[in-house]
Formats: C-alpha cells, structure tokens, sequence
C-alpha cells in the first residue's frame, strides 16, 4: 500500500469509529497511530483529513444526498458514508488532491474495506459528484 494510501486509510478507520461508536476523535486517532506508525508528514495528512471533515460531515452529507439522490443516505453503509466524505473533502474542500486521484483513491479503500459492491458504488456517486464540483466548490465556500 502506497504511503498516503496507509494514511488514508488510517484516517477512513478512525473516521468509521468515531461515526459508528461516537468515540472521541482524538483519543482514537492516536489508538490508530500507536498500530499503525506513520511519518509526522503522513501522521499529519491523516490528522488533516479527520479534522477538516468532522467539522463539516453534515455538510458533505448534504451534498452527497443532494447530488447522488439516487443512493438515500440513510441506506449507504457507513464504510461507504466515511469513504465518500474523505474523497469529497479532498477534493472539493482541501483541493490538495486532483479529483481523479482522489477517486481513484477512494475506490482502492472500498476495495480494502467496503463490500463486493462498494468500489463501483463509490465510483458512481463520486463520479456523480465530480460532475458538479462547480456548483459544490461554490457552496462549500459558505462553510
């Protein structure tokens, strides 16, 4: 697994914890970094993501339901949820990774993590997103 792909997925775990169990980010982040050791620059990538989206993670919901109708919130698995609001926020709200990266990315977590189903659902939501990135940079200016 590349470097920043550890990271994110060190991140999409803690992320699935604190969603699932609501346990407290931090504690669980350094849980996380204490099994799997990461350099300060990857410990501090994992760290940005985790913190950028809980802040906001109604809002990225938001956005996925508005622009992925088709796929109801409440019924996407909760793997899927968190692996959906990391490649969003990557993309539209940090702009540090290239869409197609960032989806790319996305996609290999659901391999590793979600269903037999899940990398093709990500894929199409994100895509579903990515096409209207314009009108969710625009929104998300507002957070």
């Amino acid at each position: 697994m590349k470097p920043r792909t550890r990271a994110r997925a060190l991140a999409l775990q803690v992320l699935y914890e604190v969603d699932v169990a609501k346990h407290v980010p931090g504690e669980v982040f350094q849980a996380r970094l204490e099994e799997t050791p990461l350099t300060d620059e990857l410990a501090e990538f994992a760290r940005q993501i985790i913190f950028g989206i809980l802040p906001i993670a109604h809002e990225l919901d938001q956005l996925i339901a508005k622009y992925a109708p088709e796929w109801p919130l409440d019924q996407i698995a909760a793997i899927d949820r968190n692996i959906l609001r990391m490649s969003l926020w990557e993309f539209a709200v940090s702009h540090e990774t290239p869409i197609k990266v960032a989806i790319n990315e996305a996609v290999e977590l659901a391999k590793q993590y979600g269903s037999d189903s899940a990398p093709r659902f990500v894929n199409g939501v994100l895509g579903s997103l990515a096409e209207h990135l314009h009108e969710i940079k625009q929104i998300i200016q507002h957070y």
